[in-house]
């Protein structure tokens, strides 16, 4: 083989060898390189929200603004359930008899009662039970030692068998058309009432709740919007040299993410007044409540909740944004 020839066999030998792909990076090199572009995107991102201190302020206390008002309206709501769960849930049935009823009388209707189907148990209260329980609860002995006589009734406290609905099965309107009774009392009426206003007042939280999250996607998509419109020109470069979507998208992700966290912040921060503001009245209120109620705020779970909650609204709004522009502006 001449020269020529083996010149020409090492240089297509040289040739294959450097047409070889080269080694893929190993597992660990390959994490190394995610988690560095990760922090790069998380830093920069922030970094480009501190060089804009006035835009990137008032967007913040927008968002805190939106965020603080569902979370106040589910405070209001979850300590009215509280407080509501605390109260006994009432069955019986108080009938206040007329007072020209003696005892006898009393008696003998009370044990008429027990023999109905729809009754478990009749309790009478004599007018000296009741006033002997008046006056050790209400503090009155020596006002109520003045009177020449006793003013009150015969109360019969009548609790309906387990199971039944004194309301439908039409025991409770029988109890107020019989001519023996001056008044009747059944609170689970207003407990019923309790609880449906309790129901409207979940279900207003969680539209308004999802009104201002969809308001707050928005404030951040535009927000990114905008930040893309600003870096158009350096986002097409990019394309054109062959950065994939996920690396051009990445900082912007972590703006969306930043500005979800911080208005989350800022919520809790404008709650955290609110609630200073109120504590005297709330204390009040808690320490006339006779089962010893506790108003509650936020807390660190809820605390967490709302953050995290704002971190991933963010980091959508800004993903739909960044998406629909990649897939618009990618050339060909």
């Amino acid at each position: 083989m001449s020269g020529q020839a083996r010149a020409a066999v090492r240089s297509g030998g040289d040739e294959v060898r450097e047409r070889r792909p080269r080694e893929r990076a190993s597992l660990g090199e390959r994490l190394a390189a995610w988690r560095d572009q990760h922090f790069y995107g998380l830093f920069s991102s922030l970094g480009r929200m501190v060089a804009r201190p006035w835009a990137s302020t008032l967007t913040i206390l927008v968002l805190g603004f939106a965020l603080a008002l569902p979370l106040l309206f589910w405070l209001v709501y979850d300590n009215a359930r509280t407080l509501s769960s605390g109260l006994r849930e009432a069955r019986e049935i108080t009938l206040f008899l007329q007072p020209t009823l003696d005892e006898a009388a009393a008696a003998a209707f009370a044990q008429e009662l027990r023999a109905h189907a729809g009754v478990e148990a009749v309790t009478l209260r004599t007018p000296e039970q009741g006033l002997a329980e008046f006056r050790a609860l209400s503090g009155f002995g020596d006002a109520l030692a003045a009177l020449g006589e006793n003013p009150l009734p015969s109360v019969l406290v009548v609790t309906p068998a387990a199971g039944s609905n004194p309301d439908a099965g039409g025991l409770l309107g029988a109890l107020a058309a019989d001519a023996r009774v001056d008044l009747v009392q059944y609170d689970a009426v207003w407990r019923r009432k309790l609880s449906g206003i309790l129901h409207l007042g979940a279900r207003l939280v969680a539209v308004v709740s999802a009104l201002l999250a969809l308001a707050t996607l928005l404030v951040i998509g535009n927000t990114v919007r905008m930040d893309i419109q600003a870096r158009s020109a350096e986002i097409s470069v990019m394309q054109t040299i062959g950065a994939s979507n996920g690396f051009i998208r990445r900082p912007f992700l972590y703006a969306g993410f930043w500005y979800g966290a911080l208005g989350g912040a800022v919520a809790l921060l404008l709650v955290a007044v609110v609630e200073l503001a109120l504590a005297g009245p709330i204390q009040a209120l808690a320490a006339s409540h006779a089962g010893g109620f506790q108003a509650h705020g936020v807390g660190l779970r809820g605390a967490l909740v709302l953050v995290g909650a704002s971190s991933l609204i963010g980091w959508l709004g800004a993903w739909l944004v960044t998406t629909r522009h990649l897939l618009a502006g990618r050339p060909q």
